[in-house]
């Protein structure tokens, strides 16, 4: 064991006593502030941080810089892009919008769509939507593929009611070559009979599916129980139509509805001159057929029920929008009513802006577990339209869910049921959508191309969002009063045993 003398311990004592002392007066010290740091040195926070003096003074962050030139700022208001409307003399119309971006979007709008069609060749629009792109008298399947792959383009087709439609979408640069391409497979088409057997053979299996889809396949029943006449004719073609469609028909379809007068080139993301210097050689010799008239349409209304064995019950409950889209200011309000309804599923996993805060879900979805689907919906075209209600339960409850839709229809057209809130926001929404979608150059080639098919021109956004504005809860009542005097249009798919009859709803709204 260690022994330390009595006279050593107080020596070490002293000696820790004096470290203890001068450890504690550095620390004082260096905690001290002087005066003059108070105010931090003029270079900045940084040097007075590191204590450096900066080799040059740093103005505070509010004031300007020496020398820099700083842009002004954008004005509160930018005017959008104008649409440019040229007609060539065979009075075919070419329309664009030159938005900004590296890429351009083509299409080619044609009034032709199934409305056209007679019983000798039903289906025929179908079977054009599945041919688009095909093989051509200059150019082979093959090599219309290679071709835009090598441009890194994307073409599409898609059939509708009323029109046709081909678009395609490349750099713009490679816009010409989109132009003639889009022109040759319109213009040009082949129809060679292996690759129509080919088609066919798929559409006999779209069909098969979309006999199992149940919102396809009501949306298909309400135009044929509602419309006798153009409308009413099926859009995709039925199965026995099938044995009739060949090469021959497609071609007959093609000259006697592809006419100058019915097409409309629309284009955004590109210069209007340019396009025009591309277009008019290709399209300047179509033969100028005079304008004819669309066929006739009547809205009639009626029922159409379909027995499937599942149990479930898909039931739609339907009226006219009267004019359609050529009656602007009902048609507008109908669809701000149909965002006002809103509606979906049982489960959602929305939140703000997906239609939660609807009416048909605040006053059906969330009360009613029995309740899977209540959505409403509309489809108008340029002289008339549907509004309706899809939804979907078990069987027995469907006499309780068609009370539930008619009651929603009737409390939208009673004048003091919709508050001005419900009003506000699905006005709101719908303005938020327009504007969103139309974001998107597809989106506005194709409003491009059928707003010109209907009106003849195109309407700047601006006015449809004050029309929107303009709306007001008398508007909202009184549309939805002339839509449900029209005549009921009823469909329904599952188990049926259990809805309604049709003569028992439709005296709801007398």
């Amino acid at each position: 064991m260690l022994r330390i003398s009595y006279s050593r311990r107080l020596r070490l004592l002293k000696v820790g006593a004096d470290s203890k002392r001068h450890i504690s007066s550095s620390i004082v010290q260096r905690q001290a502030v002087p005066a003059v740091a108070t105010q931090p040195p003029s270079g900045g926070f940084l040097s007075w941080l590191l204590g450096d003096k900066p080799a040059v003074k740093v103005p505070p962050l509010h004031e300007p810089l020496e020398g820099v030139k700083v842009p002004s700022p954008l004005p509160d208001f930018v005017k959008p892009a104008e649409t440019k409307l040229s007609v060539l003399p065979n009075g075919l119309k070419v329309a664009s919008e030159n938005t900004m971006g590296p890429t351009a979007t083509i299409g080619i709008y044609v009034n032709s769509g199934s409305m056209y069609e007679n019983p000798l060749n039903f289906g025929v629009t179908h079977l054009l939507e599945k041919m688009a792109f095909k093989s051509t008298l200059n150019r082979s399947h093959l090599r219309l593929v290679r071709e835009v792959e090598a441009i890194g383009g994307n073409i599409t087709a898609s059939a509708s009611r009323e029109q046709m439609s081909y678009t395609g979408d490349a750099i713009k640069t490679h816009m010409p070559e989109m132009v003639e391409l889009l022109v040759d497979s319109v213009r040009n088409p082949v129809f060679h009979a292996w690759e129509v057997k080919e088609q066919l053979a798929a559409i006999k299996v779209e069909s098969a599916e979309a006999s199992k889809n149940p919102q396809t396949l009501l949306l298909e029943a309400l135009h044929s129980a509602g419309y006798a006449g153009a409308l009413g004719q099926p859009l995709l073609a039925p199965e026995s139509a099938l044995v009739r469609l060949n090469p021959d028909v497609l071609h007959e379809f093609i000259a006697e509805n592809y006419t100058a007068p019915r097409m409309v080139l629309a284009a955004s993301g590109v210069d209007h001159n340019e396009l025009l210097s591309v277009a008019e050689p290709l399209l300047a010799d179509l033969p100028a057929v005079p304008l004819t008239q669309p066929p006739v349409s009547e809205y009639v209304g009626g029922d159409w029920r379909g027995q499937a064995d599942t149990p479930r019950t898909h039931v739609a409950v339907a009226f006219e929008v009267p004019g359609g889209w050529r009656n602007e200011k009902d048609a507008i309000t109908a669809t701000v009513l149909q965002t006002l309804l809103g509606g979906g599923g049982s489960f959602s996993a929305g939140g703000p802006g997906k239609g939660m805060y609807s009416r048909l879900y605040l006053r059906v979805l969330n009360h009613y577990g029995d309740v899977e689907s209540f959505t409403a919906f509309s489809a108008v075209y340029n002289d008339t339209g549907l509004f309706g209600i899809h939804a979907t339960s078990g069987s027995d409850f469907v006499p309780q869910l068609v009370n539930l839709a008619t009651n929603e229809f009737i409390s939208v057209a009673t004048p003091g049921d919709v508050t001005e809130l419900e009003l506000q926001r699905a006005k709101n929404t719908t303005i938020s959508l327009i504007l969103m979608n139309l974001e998107s150059r597809v989106v506005v080639t194709e409003d491009i191309g059928r707003q010109i098919l209907t009106y003849g021109s195109r309407k700047p956004v601006t006015e449809l969002v004050e029309a929107v504005n303009s709306i007001t809860l008398k508007d909202i009542s009184d549309v939805a009063e002339r839509i449900i005097t029209t005549p009921l249009t009823m469909a329904s798919w599952g188990d049926v045993v259990h809805v309604p009859r049709y003569d028992e709803v439709a005296s709801r709204f007398e």
